[in-house]
């Protein structure tokens, strides 16, 4: 930009210098002519008057050459020195913004340009940066969460693989019963660490990328198709069932809202008291729809119960549970903040817990 600058200045200045050159010969030029053999002196120097009109011109441009040149060095030296120092302000943000991509790595993606000053280009250019920034490190957490809770949790049902396997190798009286007792355990082994997988892998997804779609959806319809997929389980304990409110629209992505209230339904039955109770609504606003599910249980205080929406906590206990993998409400709270909505557990007077969903209302 300097450069450019600078030999833009210079071909003008040249072009002025050229002009002025032909302007001032051409008025010299034209000064009155003397009678022939009238002495004239030119700056001091005695001169034939038919020649005066070449001689002025000669001494004008030569005058318009020197001053000139001067301007036209003084002219170049200050656009190239100017052009140099805006040009280096101007451009020091983008700098910036180059040499944080340059230290970039995934160990140092919490860094952010934060640029202050005028909202220009440059600004809004830095802040959709940082922006990329926020979204490139959503990605990165997730797939360490991920990658550590995976290798963490995938331990104990191949652990179990692994031992039954040896155990039943090292037995050579193993007989055909015996054979069906280690492939049962080893199958449910699997079918333990595929759902765990697969319940990763929709936190993950869901945690790191925005919303494939959004478009009106009624909480109430989908309460109904959850109800319906766990009625037979609850039914089999003796759980009773209870629904109230109406259509509740809710603006986001119909197949994670659907997993809200899936996974919200099947944590009811799955950590509830056979013969208990499980109570279901909707209520709708201005600007939330909100979805509940209270159910019966174990007594739970309220800090357990926040703790409930972190990964592989069942009960506020830490991977000890038997039933279920762990990330049921995790998925919930990541898929309601992915929606910009919001969510709390809240403990149930005499046992149980009730999880509430807030999301934003469809227009």
């Amino acid at each position: 930009m300097t450069l450019l600058a600078t030999l833009l200045a210079a071909l003008v200045s040249a072009l002025l210098l050229w002009l002025a050159w032909v302007l001032v010969g051409d008025v010299v030029a034209a000064v009155p002519r003397l009678p022939a053999g009238t002495p004239v002196r030119v700056q001091g120097v005695e001169v034939p008057a038919e020649h005066l009109a070449a001689a002025l011109q000669e001494d004008a441009r030569r005058r318009v050459l020197t001053a000139g040149g001067f301007a036209f060095v003084a002219v170049v030296g200050a656009t190239a020195l100017l052009s140099w120092t805006v040009t280096g302000r101007v451009l020091r943000p983008l700098q910036e913004v180059t040499d944080s991509a340059r230290r970039l790595s995934a160990e140092s993606l919490d860094e952010r340009i934060a640029l202050t000053g005028p909202r220009d280009e440059v600004a809004e250019l830095a802040d959709t940066f940082d922006r990329m920034l926020d979204r490139l490190q959503g990605a990165f957490d997730a797939q360490r969460r991920f990658v550590a809770n995976a290798s963490h949790e995938l331990r104990t049902p191949l652990s179990v693989i692994r031992t039954e396997l040896d155990v039943t190798l090292a037995d050579p009286d193993a007989d055909a019963d015996e054979l069906r007792r280690m492939a049962g355990v080893v199958r449910e082994a699997a079918e333990k660490a595929e759902h765990l997988v697969e319940a990763l892998l929709v936190l993950a997804r869901t945690e790191a990328t925005a919303l494939p779609v959004r478009k009106p959806v009624d909480l109430a319809e989908l309460l109904t198709r959850a109800v319906r997929l766990v009625e037979a389980q609850a039914t089999g304990r003796g759980l009773r069932i209870s629904r109230s409110g109406g259509a509740a629209f809710a603006a986001g992505d119909p197949a994670l809202l659907e997993r809200i209230a899936g996974n919200l339904l099947e944590n009811a039955v799955q950590h509830n008291v056979d013969g208990g109770w499980i109570a279901v609504s909707t209520t709708s606003g201005a600007q939330w729809s909100s979805l509940r599910v209270a159910s019966s249980g174990e007594p739970v205080d309220q800090r357990s119960a926040e703790e409930l929406f972190e990964p592989f906590r069942r009960d506020g206990v830490q991977r000890t549970a038997r039933a279920g993998t762990g990330l049921g409400l995790s998925i919930v709270r990541a898929a309601a903040l992915a929606h910009g909505g919001r969510t709390r557990a809240e403990p149930v007077p005499g046992g149980g817990l009730a999880v509430v969903v807030d999301l934003p209302a469809a227009p």
